[in-house]
């Protein structure tokens, strides 16, 4: 069978992983015309890790990514500090797995080398899809560059502006979130020795947030800044901003918020925007995965891991039903669609948590931190995640 994944990205390459491991060939198209993921961390809770090393991934992995000791919640402004949850060897007895963070290139390079190993021309660059067409059980692709390609089943990997998604189900309308948000990767080297610790940091206050983490064994700091307020309409991870404008957006903020701002080598900043769980990601030989069918917003820090529990989970789907990717399309979207919806929706109300007016004084965020950082509160939110054993879900 002809299998054609849309999209090299995270998902996209776990997906032609997991199904070159149980023989399938595959053809991933990607219109770049070089491979390379933009510069940002990614958060990779259990959960993801757990698919990562079933693929067979550990020992490259831990070349690379921080295995951060805990994450915890700071005031904004005065910066008191609560836990949120132990990490390290917790998560490990836990839920079997480490809680890691990693460069986003660096785990793209790790896929992009393991599924090369199995099938060297299994990428193809230069090769953006303009339009499809399905006939039958049969799938025409049509290229920007006139070339026309068959499959026997088409999987979109394509992302937030996916074009498997809009030849399915036409074009999506997304709202604006409210939020917008900056991101940067810095040299550790050129913030103090406390602030280079293997935590990651969700800094929390009125209208806005910030989210620090280590990447590259501690050599890097990444650093997301998101803020309330009506920007521009670009949703794009590419869009370059100032130190400048960054700072004059943490006005008031702890002197380490200023600190990891001015260190940032080149900012950049993205609208956030939302879509709705869609009701249906599949028609015929036709499917989406992760930011295509799915897109969260980046406050569970769970977008990159559902794209690769989605890439895992259609390769033992078409394992199932070598024949008739139909078939193994709809076993696959009936057991992802419950679990990733309710990331986008958790997703959306940390939004109002992480934001909340109650955190503008010291005083009311106490409070405020205590109920809704709560260890019942905290696991409710994060246990059935981390706990998910992906080889365990009936097909």
């Amino acid at each position: 069978m002809n299998i054609t994944i849309i999209g090299a990205g995270l998902g996209g390459l776990s997906a032609a992983l997991a199904l070159l491991q149980k023989g399938f060939r595959v053809t991933v198209l990607e219109q770049a015309a070089e491979l390379g993921e933009i510069g940002a961390g990614v958060q990779l809770g259990p959960n993801a890790v757990g698919v990562l090393y079933r693929l067979g991934l550990q020992a490259p992995l831990e070349t690379v990514t921080c295995e951060t000791l805990g994450k915890r919640v700071r005031l904004w402004n005065t910066g008191q500090t609560w836990p949120l949850f132990d990490l390290g060897t917790v998560s490990r007895e836990m839920y079997g797995y480490p809680y890691l963070t990693v460069h986003r290139a660096d785990l793209h390079q790790i896929l992009v080398d393991a599924v090369r190993a199995l099938q060297p021309d299994a990428l193809v660059l230069n090769a953006k899809l303009h339009s499809m067409v399905v006939h039958g059980d049969r799938v025409a692709l049509h290229l920007s560059d006139q070339r026309v390609l068959h499959a026997d089943a088409v999987i979109g990997a394509d992302g937030v502006h996916s074009k498997v998604r809009e030849g399915l189900f036409g074009q999506d309308d997304p709202r604006y979130s409210g939020v917008m948000a900056w991101r940067g990767v810095i040299d550790a080297q050129l913030l103090p020795a406390h602030m280079r610790e293997p935590y990651g940091t969700n800094w929390v206050g009125p209208g806005a947030h910030v989210v620090q983490y280590p990447l590259r064994q501690g050599s890097l700091m990444n650093f997301v800044g998101a803020i309330e307020g009506n920007r521009w309409e670009i949703e794009s991870w590419s869009e370059r901003g100032s130190r400048e404008e960054c700072l004059a957006d943490f006005v008031g903020w702890h002197e380490e918020v200023q600190a990891m701002i001015k260190a940032i080598a080149v900012p950049f900043k993205w609208v956030l925007k939302v879509r709705d769980p869609m009701s249906r990601w599949s028609r015929g030989p036709v499917t989406l995965l992760g930011d295509a069918c799915h897109p969260t917003l980046p406050f569970l820090a769970q977008g990159a891991a559902m794209a690769i529990e989605d890439g895992y989970m259609l390769a033992r789907a078409l394992s199932l039903c070598p024949t008739q990717p139909g078939e193994a399309f709809e076993r696959y979207e009936a057991v992802r669609k419950e679990r990733t919806a309710r990331v986008v929706q958790g997703s959306a109300a940390n939004t109002q948590r992480f934001h909340n007016p109650a955190l503008a004084h010291a005083q009311g965020a106490a409070d405020y931190v205590a109920r809704e950082w709560s260890e019942e509160r905290v696991k409710d939110r994060y246990e059935w995640l981390f706990k998910y054993d992906i080889d365990a879900v009936v097909l």
